[in-house]
């Protein structure tokens, strides 16, 4: 026999919730004031149980059946409006009234009952075939009646879902995700739904239940007081509308606030939302736990049936016996990728090396990975903090976590969840899980800031300084929180961060620019006229040059399509870019590229000898933090760096060449520099200057480096084939989408002796050995270069001119551009 039923919750128009004595009872116990929380849901719990036990004894209580408890009801967790969830367990024929029995008193007491009548049999299958159904026996608790009849249902059925552990785990991740793209993120929603969003309640429920298989556990840490947060919020949310609603919505949330003592709606919703967090953190860690375990135990059955024994199942630790060696692939300097996640390395000493958050967390983003959860964990432990200002390592790796995109998401809530955000950015607190009431926002103010740094990365190729424009769209509205107008209080904490981080004071005075202004572009074209000259004025004296312009329109693109739709419609996007182009047009000639300093003593003394010897002559020192020669921060055990000064008399193919040596040794190069000299009147000397530093692993012997540059130089090593054939070697990993590269033709006015192309790129191994490949293949020379390397953006400047020294034609320019762009793919 199985019946199962529920009942609708009566509306608060049709009275209290209960009758007789236990009514009473019930009402006096919700409006004691000395009972709250887990004690409250306890107590009531409690109460309901003796209720519900008179009753089955008062309608006979025959052998052989048992009143049991399940779902949350079973796990003790009645909020005022929750639901009784109760199963009649019974073995052979059973009295058709004895339910009813039961049944009628709880619905004449308005009560929602959501009930069933089965045989241990029954309830065994249709857990079987209904995973909510399984989940809910799962917490059955015994009420009244024959206890081992419970005992038994309880241990089969928990034997049932540890056995099927692997089919019905990757089904109740569909169940979860469906359910968040329904309901969405509990952290981010105005008008959250406390059980069944991102977050809620309900994913509580599945942890437990993943806990059960003894697969895998989440992180418990602040989990139980997260998931207690919540039921609190929901016990007041039933309490303040007398209704069994589980969604906060913004006309109860003062009401709720003041249920639970809190000072305002928003403290609420800040408390809400770092609860969620805890818990969708704890849930991400948990799922890619399950997930490498179920992979294991996959290969690992494959093993054993190519094998022809048995398989024996999962043990508790979920581990594959006999498997080998866990492969570890580097990702950078004491970081490596194991089991597609981004571990340490097992030397790392995050004791010494306190740049090595930023770096594993940059690396990971890069990699399209995230960072594992024990790593993180010993990260926020052991890491020291960073020194003030930052070393500039340091710095890069931030603006290369943020031009990762979408990949610095996971990354970067990993960081946020262990407080490391809040250790590197101590301002970030202040605006942590702050609500935004506002319809036209969909984010908190801190995930809207990393969600416009995440669209910014994707426009990095429209601006000549793409590390400005992540670190100032991260932190446009860090003045949220602060009294008055936002943008003028970002401007002075951004002036202190900029410091902090160790911008220097133009690079400072940049991003004040652009946080105090974020709103001016789109605020001056939809509120002024944008044909008149004194508006096109007003917006030329807030940037005052080119490169100003340019970031401050990405930002302002970025930062409004973080917003919401309706924050950026053609509309608004047609009159910010109209504006711009005649601010623009107004602004033209303004583009600034690097100047070349004069030669040092040490830089002539080389061109001498390369233009007297007709050889290349090198010069190889290391870079620490205390700059080139000096000395390196207590702690630091290895130079930043190495800085190489080449001279040699000028030939086809030098750049690319050099730099192809340069990438064989894995050495990456952050700033280069190349110009053409003639020291003694024998004819040019290219002299290049590069800073460069290990991929990972120790740079390479200088005396190794020095060969191999002269070899590739002679033509006894061929650096374009040894690269093509370690890259066909190197195992493929996933990567992210990023911006396809950029190579333009600055305008004439730029230089008059020399074509010049800029390439913006993002960066990668050997990337300017292709590029000087591919200015080689198209017949020019290379007279002057400046490289630069910001975070993970390649911003780079050619001056070349046609074999006879003189400036590209406009077509043939065009064309190597082209050309260029082609090579880069």
């Amino acid at each position: 026999m199985t019946t199962t039923g529920t009942q609708p919750t009566p509306t608060p128009d049709e009275g209290p919730l209960g009758t007789g004595d236990h009514a009473a009872e019930r009402a006096a116990l919700l409006a004691d004031p000395a009972l709250g929380g887990v004690e409250r849901r306890t107590a009531l719990a409690a109460l309901t149980d003796r209720w519900l036990t008179g009753l089955y004894r008062a309608a006979g209580s025959p052998p052989g059946t048992a009143l049991v408890a399940v779902g949350g009801y079973g796990r003790g967790e009645l909020s005022p409006r929750s639901d009784l969830d109760v199963l009649l367990l019974h073995e052979g024929p059973l009295d058709d009234e004895l339910a009813e029995r039961i049944w009628y008193p709880v619905w004449d007491s308005g009560a929602a009952l959501d009930h069933s009548v089965r045989t241990p049999a029954e309830a065994r299958a249709v857990a079987a075939e209904d995973l909510k159904a399984q989940l809910g026996l799962l917490d059955a608790r015994h009420l009244a009646g024959d206890p081992a009849l419970t005992a038994a249902l309880r241990s089969t059925v928990l034997a049932d879902w540890r056995t099927g552990a692997p089919a019905r785990l990757p089904e109740l991740h569909e169940l979860c995700t469906a359910r968040a793209e329904r309901h969405g993120e509990l952290s981010f929603l105005l008008e959250p739904d406390l059980k069944e969003a991102r977050g809620g309640l309900r994913d509580v429920v599945a942890l437990n239940a993943i806990a059960a298989t003894w697969l895998a556990d989440a992180p418990r840490d602040g989990l139980d007081a997260a998931a207690e947060r919540l039921a609190d919020v929901r016990d007041a949310l039933h309490l303040a509308t007398g209704r069994a609603t589980e969604r906060l919505s913004l006309q109860d949330q003062d009401q709720v606030a003041a249920q639970l003592g809190v000072l305002d709606a928003d403290t609420l919703l800040r408390q809400v939302y770092e609860s969620a967090r805890t818990v969708a953190y704890a849930s991400d860690v948990t799922w890619r736990s399950v997930e490498r375990v179920l992979a294991a135990r996959s290969n690992r059955g494959r093993r054993i049936a190519r094998l022809g024994f048995p398989f024996s199942g999962v043990g508790r630790t979920g581990g594959a016996v006999g498997k080998g060696a866990v492969e570890r692939r580097p990702l950078a300097e004491g970081v490596v990728e194991q089991d597609g996640e981004a571990v340490l390395a097992q030397g790392a000493r995050p004791a010494t090396d306190p740049v090595l958050p930023l770096r594993a967390a940059a690396a990971a983003a890069q990699a399209g990975l995230t960072v594992s959860y024990a790593t993180v964990r010993r990260l926020a432990a052991e890491a020291k903090p960073l020194p003030v200002p930052w070393p500039d390592e340091a710095r890069e790796q931030l603006v290369t976590l943020l031009g990762a995109g979408e990949a610095c998401l996971p990354v970067w809530e990993a960081l946020e969840a262990e407080g490391v955000i809040s250790r590197l950015l101590p301002d970030w607190e202040r605006v942590r899980c702050r609500p935004q009431r506002n319809a036209v926002h969909r984010w908190t103010v801190d995930r809207h800031l990393i969600e416009t740094a995440v669209k910014a990365a994707a426009m990095t190729r429209r601006v000549a300084r793409p590390d400005l424009l992540l670190v100032a769209a991260l932190l446009h509205d860090i003045g949220k929180g602060w009294p008055g107008d936002h943008s003028e209080a970002g401007e002075v904490i951004i002036r202190d961060l900029a410091v902090r981080m160790g911008f220097d004071k133009t690079d400072t005075d940049t991003l004040a620019l652009l946080v105090r202004h974020h709103l001016t572009l789109v605020d001056t074209a939809t509120r002024r006229d944008p044909d008149d000259p004194a508006t096109v004025d007003l917006i030329t004296k807030v940037v005052g040059t080119l490169p100003h312009l340019e970031l401050l329109h990405a930002l302002t693109e970025a930062d409004a399509t973080a917003t919401g739709p309706a924050a950026w419609s053609s509309w608004r996007a047609s009159l910010v870019h109209g504006l711009v182009a005649r601010a623009a047009a107004q602004l033209a000639g303004g583009l600034v590229l690097p100047v070349d300093a004069e030669p040092t003593a040490d830089e002539e003394r080389l061109a001498v000898e390369a233009a007297r010897t007709l050889a290349p002559a090198l010069a190889l020192h290391a870079q620490t933090e205390a700059g080139a020669g000096g000395v390196a921060e207590p702690g630091v055990p290895e130079p930043m760096g190495v800085e190489l000064t080449l001279a040699i008399p000028d030939q086809p193919g030098l750049l690319g060449t050099v730099a192809g040596v340069l990438a064989l040794h894995r050495l990456t190069v952050r700033k280069a520099g190349l110009r053409e000299l003639d020291p003694i009147g024998a004819g040019p000397v290219l002299l290049l200057s590069w800073t460069v530093a290990a991929e990972y692993g120790e740079l390479p012997e200088a005396a190794r480096l020095r060969a191999d540059l002269r070899r590739a130089l002679d033509g006894s090593l061929d650096v374009a084939r040894k690269l093509a054939e370690r890259d066909a070697a190197a195992p493929k990993r996933r990567g992210i989408a990023t911006p396809p590269p950029v190579v333009t033709v600055a305008p004439g006015a730029v230089s008059l002796s020399a074509t010049v192309l800029e390439v913006r790129a993002h960066d990668a191994p050997g990337l300017l050995h292709r590029i000087g490949r591919a200015l080689d293949a198209a017949g020019v020379r290379v007279r002057t270069a400046h490289v630069s390397t910001l975070g993970a953006d390649a911003v780079d400047a050619f001056y070349v001119t046609d074999p006879d020294g003189r400036p590209l034609a406009a077509g043939r320019a065009a064309q190597v551009a082209r050309s260029v762009q082609e090579a880069l793919g």
